[in-house]
C-alpha cells in the first residue's frame, strides 16, 4: 500500500496540541505523521546539520499518540547528541511504531513502514530498536533502501546489541576507573533489565570480573540470563535500590525520577537505556547526591557505530573496537570536566555536543575539545559500498 500525500505528512497539531509547543520540541526539522493502515507510526528527525538523521524504529504499544510523540521527539534529539559525540557525520532522528510487538506485528505492518520512510526521500535511515529485530529491519528494507543494521556478515550479523553493550562496558569501566581507582573485579553491577543489550551487557560484565544482580519484567528474559554462573535475579521493585557500586539501566527511559531518585545506592549511574532521566534536573539531582552519572546518549554509541560501519562495508572487528572504545576517553573528559566546572555530566556532554552539530551557538568555553565527524553527506546513503 503506497503512501498518499494526504496519509503521510507534517503535522502541526495533534489532538489540538502544538507540535512547536510540545514540551519536548527543540527545534525539529521534520514530524511526519502515518496514518495508512495498519500503519500509524511517527518519525521525528531533530537535526541534520552533520548527515543524513538515522536512529531505530522502535515499536511499542503506547497509551496515545501524545505519549508516542513525547518519546519520539526525545529519542530523536537523543540520536543527534549521541552521533555527535561519537564522532559520526549523522544527524539525529527516530521513528515510533504505536502497536504491542508481541501481537500487532506482521509482514504487511513492515512493509507499509518501509514505504513510510521511503516517503522521506533519505531524511531519515531507520535501524534495529525495542520492539523491532534485524528480520524487520530487512523486511522495511524491501520497500526501501534507507535502512541499515541489516549485514549478513560476522557473529551477530546486523544486530548492533552486542556492539552497545559493549560500548556500556567500555564506559563502566571508566566510570569506575574514575571514582573507585580500579578495574570491574569484585564490582558489584545492578542491571536493570536484560533484553538484547542487557543480556550481552551482564555476559561481558561477569567475564570482566563484576558480580551482577539483574531484573526483569519478562520470565524469558531472565531465564535466558539465568544460566551465567555467578547472575543473581532480583526484583523489578528492588533493581533501582539494590546494594551495588553501579546502576546500570537498560530498559526504558526515565528511570531516573523524582520517585526513584532518592533510592538509588549506586554510587555510578552507567547503561544502555536511552533517556534515563525523566527531567534535565535529575542531572544537577545526582551531583548533589553524589552519584557519578554516565550520559547515555554517550556511553549507548556503540550501536549506531556499529550500524555506521556497517553501512561503510568497514565491519572489521579491528575498526569498530577501536572506535568503540573512543567511548571512555569521552567520558573521562565529561566526567573530569563536570568536576572543574561543578555542573552535572549531563549539562557538559549536552554542550559538548552541541559544539559539534550546531558550532554556531554561543556558549561558555569547556575545558574540553570535542572531535568533529568529518561531513560526508545524505549522498553517503545512495553510494556507500554497503548499500543495497
Amino acid at each position: 500500500m503506497k503512501h498518499s500525500e494526504n496519509k503521510c505528512r507534517r503535522e502541526e497539531t495533534v489532538n489540538g496540541l502544538e507540535i512547536e509547543q510540545h514540551p519536548d520540541f527543540d527545534g525539529h526539522e521534520t514530524v511526519v505523521f502515518s496514518e495508512s493502515e495498519p500503519l500509524k507510526a511517527i518519525v521525528a528527525v531533530h537535526n541534520s546539520h552533520l548527515g543524513p538523521a538515522v536512529g531505530g524504529c522502535r515499536m511499542y504499544p503506547y497509551s496515545s499518540v501524545q505519549a508516542a510523540l513525547t518519546d519520539v521527539l526525545r529519542l530523536s534529539r537523543g540520536m543527534t547528541y549521541k552521533s555527535a559525540l561519537a564522532g559520526l557525520p549523522l544527524g539525529g532522528g527516530k521513528s515510533v511504531i504505536i502497536g504491542d510487538p508481541r501481537k500487532d506485528k506482521t509482514r504487511e505492518l513492515m512493509l507499509s513502514m518501509g514505504e513510510f520512510v521511503d516517503s522521506l526521500k533519505g531524511r531519515y535511515v531507520t535501524a534495529e530498536d525495542s520492539g523491532t529485530s534485524v528480520t524487520d529491519i530487512a523486511t522495511i528494507g524491501e520497500r526501501t533502501q534507507f535502512v541499515s543494521g541489516v549485514s549478513e556478515e560476522g557473529p551477530y550479523g546486523g544486530d548492533p546489541s552486542p556492539m552497545t553493550a559493549y560500548g556500556v562496558l567500555i564506559g563502566i569501566t571508566a566510570a569506575v576507573r574514575h571514582r573507585c581507582d580500579t578495574d570491574l573485579k569484585g564490582i558489584r553491577v545492578a542491571v536493570q533489565g536484560v533484553g538484547n543489550v542487557g543480556y550481552h551487557l551482564t555476559k561481558m560484565l561477569l567475564k570482566a570480573g563484576a558480580t551482577v544482580s539483574v531484573a526483569d519484567i519478562s520470565a524469558a528474559n531472565l531465564k535466558r540470563v539465568s544460566r551465567f554462573d555467578g547472575v543473581e535475579i532480583v526484583s523489578v521493585d528492588d533493581i533501582l535500590k539494590a546494594e551495588a557500586d553501579v546502576l546500570a539501566p537498560c530498559a526504558l527511559g526515565g528511570a531516573i525520577n523524582p520517585e526513584t531518585v532518592r533510592e538509588i545506592r549506586a554510587g555510578i549511574i552507567a547503561g544502555a537505556a536511552n533517556n534515563q532521566l525523566a527531567t534535565s534536573e535529575m542531572g544537577q539531582v545526582l551531583v548533589d547526591r553524589g552519584i557519578l552519572y554516565a550520559p547515555d546518549y554517550v556511553i549507548n554509541a556503540g550501536g549506531i557505530i556499529d550500524i555506521y560501519h556497517q553501512r561503510r562495508a568497514e565491519r572489521r572487528p579491528e575498526i569498530v573496537n577501536s572506535h568503540i572504545e573512543r567511548i571512555g576517553n569521552t567520558l573521562k573528559q565529561i566526567f573530569s570536566a563536570s568536576e572543574d566546572q561543578d555542573c552535572s555530566t549531563q549539562l557538559i556532554a549536552d554542550e559538548m555536543a552541541v559544539r559539534i552539530f550546531n558550532p554556531e551557538v554561543d556558549s561558555q568555553p569547556l575545558s574540553i575539545k570535542p572531535e568533529t565527524p568529518r561531513i560526508l553527506g545524505a549522498e553517503f546513503w545512495g553510494q556507500s559500498k554497503g548499500t543495497k
